[in-house]
């Protein structure tokens, strides 16, 4: 399976908090549910084409929690986000969450050697292992090279503070936009797909003027 992160991010970076003001107050938030005044027809078809992908899902607690206490409410037969999480297997990384804490089926807890098991998850067949949410599961799985697949929603919106898809200190990368993965829907809100050609290093250039252009120069 391929691995990927799937995330609502504003035009600052920030992922914390999007669907509601009490989603995640951690770290003093309190600028929840900035992306609902933004949602529409058109992004709820860029979700659902994400899930349509899904044969697995990834979490780490805090989101295994907010979306394990929402969900299962959903039961409309055509609602096909709901179907997915609530059918397929999930995978929830926590060394403190007991099984039966665990209990919006099918669920396994992955408690220790955490990059080796996500390893073997992406080795089982199937179209996608997919995070949703999960910040700090996120950083964890970048740094290790593990995300196939970045797809993004950017709305319009400078939430000014709080947890940054990439923060200060992540590791370096270069992503690649596959044609046709990007485009901006009715409301400027920008949908986005995009891959890691490099981890751990980017690549750079300079401005030179030759014979009296200006000219990009890469290294």
């Amino acid at each position: 399976m391929l691995l990927s992160v799937n995330v609502f991010v504003s035009l600052d970076g920030i992922m914390q908090g999007p669907g509601a003001p009490d989603e995640d107050r951690s770290g003093g938030f309190d600028r929840g549910g900035w992306l609902v005044p933004h949602a529409s027809v058109h992004t709820n078809e860029v979700v659902e084409g994400w899930f349509r992908e899904a044969d697995a899902f990834l979490f780490g607690r805090t989101s295994y929690g907010l979306l394990g206490g929402y969900w299962p409410q959903v039961t409309a037969p055509d609602d096909l986000i709901a179907t997915k999480l609530n059918t397929l297997p999930k995978y929830v990384v926590s060394r403190t969450l007991s099984d039966q804490e665990a209990d919006w089926s099918p669920t396994t807890v992955l408690r220790t050697d955490i990059v080796d098991s996500v390893r073997r998850l992406k080795g089982l067949p199937g179209k996608e292992l997919q995070v949703h949410g999960s910040w700090q599961l996120v950083q964890a799985l970048h740094q290790a090279g593990l995300v196939d697949l970045y797809r993004l929603l950017q709305y319009p919106v400078v939430v000014g503070t709080g947890k940054r898809l990439f923060p200060d200190g992540s590791t370096p990368a270069t992503l690649a936009t596959p044609e046709g993965s990007a485009r901006v829907l009715p409301g400027g809100v920008v949908s986005l797909t995009l891959t890691p050609t490099t981890v751990g290093l980017i690549s750079a250039g300079a401005y030179t003027v030759q014979s009296g252009r200006s000219t990009a120069v890469p290294d």
